[in-house]
Protein backbone atom coordinates (compact mmCIF):
# COMPACT_ATOMS: atom_id res chain seq x y z
CA UNK A 1 0.00 0.00 0.00
CA UNK A 2 1.23 3.46 -1.02
CA UNK A 3 0.34 5.00 2.17
CA UNK A 4 1.66 1.98 4.43
CA UNK A 5 4.51 3.53 7.09
CA UNK A 6 7.60 2.05 5.94
CA UNK A 7 9.39 0.24 8.67
CA UNK A 8 12.18 1.57 10.28
CA UNK A 9 15.86 1.24 8.55
CA UNK A 10 19.57 1.29 10.24
CA UNK A 11 19.75 4.90 8.03
CA UNK A 12 16.81 6.45 9.31
CA UNK A 13 17.20 9.78 10.39
CA UNK A 14 14.94 11.47 13.58
CA UNK A 15 14.56 14.77 14.50
CA UNK A 16 12.21 17.46 16.05
CA UNK A 17 10.51 20.60 14.02
CA UNK A 18 9.11 22.93 16.19
CA UNK A 19 7.77 20.09 18.22
CA UNK A 20 6.68 17.63 15.60
CA UNK A 21 8.68 14.67 15.36
CA UNK A 22 10.10 13.77 12.10
CA UNK A 23 11.74 10.45 10.52
CA UNK A 24 13.56 10.36 7.32
CA UNK A 25 13.76 6.77 6.44
CA UNK A 26 16.83 5.68 4.39
CA UNK A 27 14.12 4.65 1.79
CA UNK A 28 13.71 8.49 0.55
CA UNK A 29 17.12 9.05 -0.19
CA UNK A 30 16.70 6.13 -2.91
CA UNK A 31 13.09 7.71 -4.26
CA UNK A 32 14.43 11.03 -4.35
CA UNK A 33 17.48 10.13 -6.90
CA UNK A 34 14.68 7.89 -8.64
CA UNK A 35 12.55 10.76 -9.35
CA UNK A 36 15.30 13.29 -10.04
CA UNK A 37 17.53 11.45 -12.29
CA UNK A 38 16.13 12.85 -15.67
CA UNK A 39 16.14 16.16 -14.66
CA UNK A 40 19.59 16.24 -12.93
CA UNK A 41 20.98 14.48 -16.33
CA UNK A 42 19.32 17.34 -18.61
CA UNK A 43 21.20 19.90 -16.25
CA UNK A 44 24.87 18.16 -16.11
CA UNK A 45 25.07 17.43 -19.96
CA UNK A 46 26.97 14.78 -19.43
CA UNK A 47 29.25 16.24 -16.40
CA UNK A 48 29.61 12.99 -14.29
CA UNK A 49 30.71 15.42 -11.38
CA UNK A 50 28.07 18.19 -12.12
CA UNK A 51 25.60 15.31 -12.32
CA UNK A 52 26.03 14.51 -8.29
CA UNK A 53 25.99 18.22 -7.69
CA UNK A 54 22.73 18.53 -9.12
CA UNK A 55 21.21 15.20 -7.45
CA UNK A 56 22.51 17.26 -4.40
CA UNK A 57 20.34 19.97 -5.08
CA UNK A 58 17.34 18.18 -6.23
CA UNK A 59 17.45 15.84 -3.48
CA UNK A 60 17.81 19.18 -0.72
CA UNK A 61 14.64 20.74 -2.83
CA UNK A 62 12.84 17.52 -2.12
CA UNK A 63 13.58 17.19 1.13
CA UNK A 64 12.70 21.41 1.63
CA UNK A 65 9.35 20.99 0.16
CA UNK A 66 8.02 17.79 1.18
CA UNK A 67 9.08 19.00 5.25
CA UNK A 68 6.49 22.35 3.86
CA UNK A 69 4.25 19.97 2.81
CA UNK A 70 3.86 17.94 5.56
CA UNK A 71 4.31 20.30 8.08
CA UNK A 72 0.93 22.14 6.74
CA UNK A 73 -0.79 18.84 7.44
CA UNK A 74 0.91 18.74 11.26
CA UNK A 75 0.25 22.24 12.31
CA UNK A 76 -3.44 21.76 10.77
CA UNK A 77 -3.90 18.74 13.28
CA UNK A 78 -2.13 20.70 16.44
CA UNK A 79 -3.93 23.69 15.64
CA UNK A 80 -7.34 21.44 16.28
CA UNK A 81 -6.00 19.43 19.30
CA UNK A 82 -4.38 16.34 17.30
CA UNK A 83 -0.97 15.95 17.87
CA UNK A 84 0.88 14.14 14.76
CA UNK A 85 4.40 12.71 13.60
CA UNK A 86 5.95 13.10 9.95
CA UNK A 87 7.56 10.28 8.05
CA UNK A 88 9.42 11.13 4.78
CA UNK A 89 10.09 7.92 2.47
CA UNK A 90 10.61 6.90 -0.95
CA UNK A 91 6.49 7.82 -2.27
CA UNK A 92 6.78 11.11 -0.64
CA UNK A 93 5.80 11.94 2.83
CA UNK A 94 2.81 11.15 5.40
CA UNK A 95 1.50 13.35 8.66
CA UNK A 96 0.38 9.96 10.83
CA UNK A 97 -1.87 11.47 13.54
CA UNK A 98 -1.37 10.56 16.94
CA UNK A 99 -3.31 11.13 20.18
CA UNK A 100 -5.64 14.13 21.26
CA UNK A 101 -5.36 17.08 23.28
CA UNK A 102 -8.77 17.22 23.97
CA UNK A 103 -10.36 14.27 23.96
CA UNK A 104 -12.63 14.32 20.46
CA UNK A 105 -12.54 13.41 17.21
CA UNK A 106 -11.84 15.61 14.37
CA UNK A 107 -14.97 17.49 12.64
CA UNK A 108 -15.62 16.70 8.31
CA UNK A 109 -14.47 21.03 8.10
CA UNK A 110 -11.74 20.54 10.06
CA UNK A 111 -10.08 17.60 8.61
CA UNK A 112 -10.87 19.03 4.88
CA UNK A 113 -8.64 21.76 6.26
CA UNK A 114 -5.73 19.41 7.51
CA UNK A 115 -6.01 17.62 3.77
CA UNK A 116 -5.76 21.09 2.11
CA UNK A 117 -3.01 22.39 4.63
CA UNK A 118 -0.30 20.50 2.51
CA UNK A 119 -0.92 21.49 -0.40
CA UNK A 120 -1.52 25.47 0.13
CA UNK A 121 1.35 25.19 2.31
CA UNK A 122 3.80 24.39 -1.05
CA UNK A 123 2.20 26.91 -3.10
CA UNK A 124 2.53 29.84 -0.52
CA UNK A 125 5.95 28.41 -0.43
CA UNK A 126 6.15 28.51 -4.56
CA UNK A 127 4.44 32.17 -4.40
CA UNK A 128 7.22 33.19 -1.83
CA UNK A 129 10.22 31.77 -3.67
CA UNK A 130 8.92 33.68 -6.88
CA UNK A 131 8.67 36.90 -5.00
CA UNK A 132 12.14 36.62 -3.56
CA UNK A 133 13.36 36.22 -7.77
CA UNK A 134 11.60 39.24 -8.83
CA UNK A 135 12.37 41.47 -6.18
CA UNK A 136 15.99 40.28 -7.07
CA UNK A 137 15.21 40.87 -10.60
CA UNK A 138 16.05 37.87 -11.68
CA UNK A 139 14.36 35.01 -14.43
CA UNK A 140 11.63 33.20 -12.94
CA UNK A 141 11.86 29.24 -13.90
CA UNK A 142 7.96 28.71 -13.78
CA UNK A 143 7.20 24.87 -14.69
CA UNK A 144 4.02 26.01 -16.69
CA UNK A 145 5.58 28.02 -19.88
CA UNK A 146 2.07 29.42 -20.85
CA UNK A 147 1.48 30.91 -17.40
CA UNK A 148 4.96 31.57 -17.25
CA UNK A 149 5.12 33.95 -20.27
CA UNK A 150 1.99 35.50 -19.59
CA UNK A 151 2.97 36.69 -16.51
CA UNK A 152 6.22 38.00 -17.91
CA UNK A 153 8.22 35.47 -15.32
CA UNK A 154 10.56 34.62 -18.05
CA UNK A 155 11.93 38.27 -18.49
CA UNK A 156 14.67 39.49 -16.04
CA UNK A 157 18.43 39.10 -15.51
CA UNK A 158 20.55 35.56 -15.95
CA UNK A 159 21.26 33.55 -12.85
CA UNK A 160 25.10 33.64 -12.29
CA UNK A 161 25.62 30.07 -11.82
CA UNK A 162 23.62 26.57 -13.41
CA UNK A 163 23.49 25.73 -10.01
CA UNK A 164 21.26 28.59 -8.83
CA UNK A 165 19.12 28.19 -11.85
CA UNK A 166 18.71 24.88 -11.13
CA UNK A 167 18.36 24.96 -7.61
CA UNK A 168 15.37 27.71 -8.49
CA UNK A 169 14.13 25.30 -11.06
CA UNK A 170 13.66 22.17 -8.59
CA UNK A 171 12.48 24.04 -6.00
CA UNK A 172 9.60 25.71 -8.07
CA UNK A 173 8.84 22.29 -10.45
CA UNK A 174 8.13 20.33 -7.06
CA UNK A 175 6.04 22.92 -5.14
CA UNK A 176 4.07 23.88 -7.86
CA UNK A 177 3.37 20.58 -9.90
CA UNK A 178 3.20 18.47 -7.19
CA UNK A 179 0.89 20.08 -5.19
CA UNK A 180 -1.50 20.61 -8.06
CA UNK A 181 -0.78 17.06 -8.95
CA UNK A 182 -2.17 15.96 -5.20
CA UNK A 183 -5.42 18.42 -5.43
CA UNK A 184 -6.43 15.80 -8.35
CA UNK A 185 -9.91 14.25 -6.30
CA UNK A 186 -8.16 10.52 -6.44
CA UNK A 187 -7.89 9.29 -3.39
CA UNK A 188 -6.08 8.63 -1.16
CA UNK A 189 -4.36 11.76 -2.53
CA UNK A 190 -5.19 15.53 -0.69
CA UNK A 191 -7.71 16.02 -3.14
CA UNK A 192 -9.38 13.07 -2.97
CA UNK A 193 -9.70 13.32 0.94
CA UNK A 194 -11.18 16.69 0.27
CA UNK A 195 -13.77 15.04 -1.79
CA UNK A 196 -15.12 12.99 1.04
CA UNK A 197 -14.36 15.72 3.70
CA UNK A 198 -16.51 17.71 1.29
CA UNK A 199 -19.42 15.58 0.83
CA UNK A 200 -19.14 14.89 4.75
CA UNK A 201 -19.77 18.24 5.10
CA UNK A 202 -22.65 18.69 3.16
CA UNK A 203 -24.40 15.41 4.73
CA UNK A 204 -23.78 13.05 2.09
CA UNK A 205 -24.30 9.43 2.68
CA UNK A 206 -21.63 6.74 1.96
CA UNK A 207 -18.93 10.23 1.07
CA UNK A 208 -16.15 7.42 1.47
CA UNK A 209 -17.43 5.33 -1.52
CA UNK A 210 -18.72 8.08 -3.42
CA UNK A 211 -15.00 9.49 -3.52
CA UNK A 212 -14.27 6.60 -4.65
CA UNK A 213 -15.83 6.15 -7.59
CA UNK A 214 -14.53 10.06 -8.60
CA UNK A 215 -11.45 8.97 -7.54
CA UNK A 216 -11.53 5.70 -9.92
CA UNK A 217 -12.88 7.67 -12.83
CA UNK A 218 -10.27 10.68 -12.44
CA UNK A 219 -7.70 8.34 -11.90
CA UNK A 220 -8.15 6.76 -15.35
CA UNK A 221 -8.52 9.23 -17.26
CA UNK A 222 -5.70 10.92 -15.73
CA UNK A 223 -3.35 7.81 -16.53
CA UNK A 224 -4.84 7.65 -20.52
CA UNK A 225 -4.14 11.34 -20.68
CA UNK A 226 -0.76 10.53 -19.56
CA UNK A 227 -0.08 7.65 -21.54
CA UNK A 228 -1.31 9.87 -24.69
CA UNK A 229 1.53 12.74 -23.46
CA UNK A 230 4.65 10.17 -23.06
CA UNK A 231 4.25 10.66 -19.40
CA UNK A 232 4.81 7.38 -18.34
CA UNK A 233 5.31 7.90 -14.50
CA UNK A 234 2.33 10.04 -14.36
CA UNK A 235 0.32 7.17 -16.48
CA UNK A 236 1.50 4.42 -13.41
CA UNK A 237 0.79 6.53 -10.79
CA UNK A 238 -2.70 7.37 -11.53
CA UNK A 239 -3.42 3.96 -12.83
CA UNK A 240 -2.46 2.37 -9.85
CA UNK A 241 -4.25 4.96 -8.12
CA UNK A 242 -7.62 4.41 -9.72
CA UNK A 243 -7.10 0.50 -9.20
CA UNK A 244 -6.75 1.44 -5.83
CA UNK A 245 -9.68 3.23 -5.85
CA UNK A 246 -11.48 0.42 -7.26
CA UNK A 247 -10.03 -2.42 -5.15
CA UNK A 248 -11.68 -0.18 -2.46
CA UNK A 249 -15.02 0.02 -3.84
CA UNK A 250 -14.95 -4.01 -3.77
CA UNK A 251 -14.05 -4.56 -0.54
CA UNK A 252 -15.67 -1.61 1.25
CA UNK A 253 -12.39 -0.92 3.02
CA UNK A 254 -11.71 3.07 2.90
CA UNK A 255 -8.24 4.47 3.00
CA UNK A 256 -6.52 5.85 6.28
CA UNK A 257 -6.81 9.30 6.54
CA UNK A 258 -2.81 9.77 6.62
CA UNK A 259 -2.05 12.80 4.64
Amino acid sequence: MMLAEPQPTPADIDFQLVGIPVRISGWFWVGAVVLGWGACQGFARGDQRGLLHYLAIWIASVLVSLLVHEMGHALAYRRFGQSARIVLYHFGGLAIPGGWDRGRRLRPWERFVVSAAGPVAQLLFAVAIIAVLRLGGWIVPFPINSIGEALGLFEGRLYGSRYALAFADFLLYVNILWPLLNLMPVPPLDGGQMVREGLEVMGARDAGRLAAIVGAVTGFALALWAYSNHESYLALMFGLLAVSCVQSLQQGTPWKRWN
